[in-house]
């Protein structure tokens, strides 16, 4: 077990299977990611630096990917999707309403591509 795992562990069913969607996903694009702390943020760990996090907030669920430009890169496609949105640092979006994999992946791409640099 790990910190994401233990995370996920503590949620209700809806938003377990939301966030670990998530995960999941990053796991798909960056394999040798592994559980850690961003920020003090359950998160995977690209190269000893924060990949990406995702929680539960009171009325969203929150993606960090630790960088304001990743979250540039996907504005266009994440204001599409209904029930979400972003600032700065975060996407937040809905169970109900799910980003589609291939936003994940574009902004786990992004952040990875930030960390090789």
């Amino acid at each position: 077990m790990g910190t994401v795992d233990d995370y996920l562990g503590e949620l209700e069913v809806e938003d377990r299977a939301a966030i670990d969607r998530v995960y999941a996903l990053a796991r798909t694009e960056v394999p040798e990611a592994e559980q850690g702390k961003g920020y003090g943020m359950p998160a995977l760990v690209y190269r000893g630096k924060p990949l990406i996090s995702v929680m539960r907030a009171k009325k969203h669920i929150g993606i960090y990917p630790f960088s304001p430009d990743a979250v540039s890169a996907v504005a266009d496609e994440v204001n599409r999707v209904e029930e979400s949105g972003l600032d700065k640092g975060t996407i937040r979006f809905q169970p109900s309403h799910p980003l589609p994999d291939e936003v994940v992946l574009a902004l786990v791409r992004f952040r990875r591509e930030q960390i090789d640099g």
